[in-house]
């Protein structure tokens, strides 16, 4: 048996070598304990816990500090740094980082996570043996899910963003205090806008289904979101020279997504309420404001004869 980097292991040390720190036998391997990774006072003799990993001139090291994970288990990490080249790297609890390789990401950069998004992810080897960390997917996330609960309908939850696709974005929307989490997708009509891999974003659980998994939207119930929508077309007519605007209901549907950043069914339906209220006018694909009179003055004022 070997010494495996990622691996906790039990080992006796040996010998004290200033400046470096102590080593640790393992048969006839040595493997150093730095100065830099003790947690308590040690001496030659005593047997320690330490975490094996590979320095910076790729030799085998060890660290008294408990790393976020060992290899082959799962974890929620932090991105540390991000490489244009190489990929993310994550922070393991250590003081130093785990590469997530740039083959491991994305194709379209937008969807890269940022610095302060959390991944999830498993820890494994490259083929040289050095450690390095794989994107987790519905296989692994799934044995750690639980079923959403009916109580979760219509609330507003935190979800981390574990796969971003073009139609549509899987997340594992937040436990709590019940665990670790559902699984969720929020297709790509109850998106606002992309996602990116790793990042935190509120949802609404919009419908939970038979296997406990849940359909998720980042707009709010459509009478809710009627009126919000409404308000912000009236806004904006209001700011607008004259009252009028060139988008109606003939306006294609990426022109309105564009411009007020909802789709065209809920800019109709929030059309539809303005009109119904007696605020809008729609001509020749225009929309303009309808001015409020102002009240005759019936009184006999107060006129000079």
């Amino acid at each position: 048996m070997s010494l495996i980097a990622g691996t906790i292991v039990s080992l006796m040390i040996d010998r004290e070598v200033s400046p470096y720190g102590f080593f640790l036998s393992y048969g006839s391997e040595d493997v150093l304990l730095h100065y830099t990774e003790l947690t308590r006072k040690v001496e030659p003799g005593d047997t320690v816990d330490v975490f094996l990993f590979y320095d910076t001139e790729d030799r085998l090291a060890a660290t008294m500090k408990t790393p976020y994970l060992t290899l082959g288990e799962l974890a929620l990490l932090e991105v540390a740094d991000v490489h244009p080249r190489l990929g993310c790297f994550l922070e393991m609890g250590l003081g130093r980082q785990l590469l997530l390789p740039i083959r491991e990401l994305p194709e379209l950069k937008e969807l890269h996570p940022q610095v302060g998004d959390q991944v999830y992810v498993i820890m494994e080897h490259d083929k040289q043996g050095r450690l390095k960390a794989k994107l987790a997917g519905e296989q692994e996330l799934a044995p750690l899910a639980f079923h959403a609960p009916t109580t979760w309908n219509n609330q507003w939850l935190e979800a981390i963003v574990y796969k971003p696709l073009q139609m549509g974005t899987f997340v594992v929307v937040q436990g709590g205090v019940l665990g670790f989490g559902a699984i969720g997708m929020i297709h790509s009509s109850e998106r606002s806008r992309l996602l990116r891999l790793g990042e935190r974003v509120n949802v609404r659980v919009a419908h939970i289904r038979e296997d406990g998994r849940v359909n998720l939207s980042m707009a709010p119930r459509k009478e809710i979101g009627r009126n919000e929508d409404a308000d912000r077309i009236l806004e904006y007519l209001e700011s607008r020279p004259g009252g009028g605007m060139p988008y109606s209901d003939a306006t294609p549907p990426d022109v309105i997504k564009q411009r007020f950043g909802i789709s065209k069914s809920a800019f109709k339906r929030a059309m539809g309420k303005l009109m119904k209220e007696g605020k809008i006018r729609q001509e020749e694909n225009w929309t303009y404001l309808i001015k409020e009179t102002a009240a005759n003055d019936t009184s006999d004022g107060d006129g000079l004869a």
